[in-house]
């Protein structure tokens, strides 16, 4: 199968590259490496470094013809969302609508979507959180992906452009950007190996669903013949404290630096965690790696 990532040089991209590699499935990639990675690709695909905005896309299209467009690219960061709306949008609802109206114009059959399950729903009326409840976004991040989402229902109702959304949990694993101001596991796990204290958000109480990224790289696969017409949440179904996360972290490293404690962050989520039953129904997926495994596989990527 011809599969065309967008955001492919990035953090979870790239596993998802690897994974639909492995799967023996022929794989550009699309990236204005503006967050990724050139090494973060295979040699085995081949990287474009282009905005999905920009005029080349056209010919990628044309020439490669995939069949099916995994759309990972974005603007990942809350704060940056909040800081700057308008490019929040313009990258993220923009960006997705002009990847749909690719799609329609050169007969994609697919369009995989990467989008929020801890930002698009808002603040929980009910935990874990299931595909059912409403949409109430708290951060400029949250609308826009949930806007990307209501592009690609339009390409379905008015070109047929068969879908499937994926609202992903909190990822981490080797290749998250620890110098970043998001991904607590990351950033947490370089400042333990080099003795330096953790600044903890809040009270460090808040509970995320926190998601190992080959876990995804495989929902990926999956949904590439599974999950048509669906918003599916890509979670574990358990909440973990960042303050779990530290403790954990500090066992893998070995590191007993006490942390520090910092304000809350504006517009975050204080506590999500996912419903799994879609997922297992409609894909055949679920988590399989342990937070301590996964943490650790973290760490020693870090290390290397």
């Amino acid at each position: 199968m011809r599969i065309l990532v967008t955001g492919g040089a990035g953090f979870i991209g790239s596993h998802v590259v690897e994974a639909y590699l492995a799967e023996s499935h022929e794989v550009r990639v699309v990236d204005n490496l503006s967050t990724g990675r050139r090494a973060h690709v295979p040699r085995a695909a081949t990287l474009h470094e282009v905005d999905v905005h920009a005029r080349e896309m056209e010919s990628i299209f044309a020439d490669f013809r995939p069949e099916v467009v995994n759309h990972l690219a974005a603007q990942a960061s809350v704060k940056v969302s909040t800081g700057d709306p308008v490019h929040d949008l313009e990258v993220n609802g923009g960006g997705t609508a002009r990847v749909s109206a690719l799609c329609l114009a050169h007969g994609v059959k697919k369009l995989i979507y990467a989008s929020s399950g801890g930002t698009v729903y808002g603040d929980p009326m009910e935990l874990p959180v299931p595909e059912t409840h409403p949409i109430a976004p708290t951060s400029p991040y949250g609308t826009s992906k949930y806007v990307g989402e209501l592009y690609l229902q339009l390409a379905h109702r008015t070109g047929g452009l068969d879908y499937t959304i994926l609202r992903y949990g909190n990822a981490f694993g080797p290749r998250q950007d620890p110098f970043g101001e998001a991904g607590v596991c990351a950033i947490f796990a370089n400042l333990m190996l080099k003795g330096e204290p953790c600044t903890i958000d809040g009270d460090g109480e808040q509970r995320k669903d926190y998601l190992y990224v080959g876990d995804i790289a495989r929902a990926n696969v999956l949904a590439l013949t599974k999950g048509a017409g669906l918003s599916i949440n890509i979670g574990t179904g358990r909440g973990t404290s960042v303050n779990e996360i530290h403790a954990a972290l500090q066992k893998a490293t070995g590191d007993a630096t006490p942390p520090r404690f910092g304000p809350p962050r504006p517009g975050d989520v204080r506590n999500f965690w996912l419903t799994t039953a879609l997922a297992k129904d409609a894909l055949g997926w679920e988590a399989t790696v342990s937070l301590e495994d996964g943490l650790q596989r973290t760490v020693d990527a870090l290390r290397a």
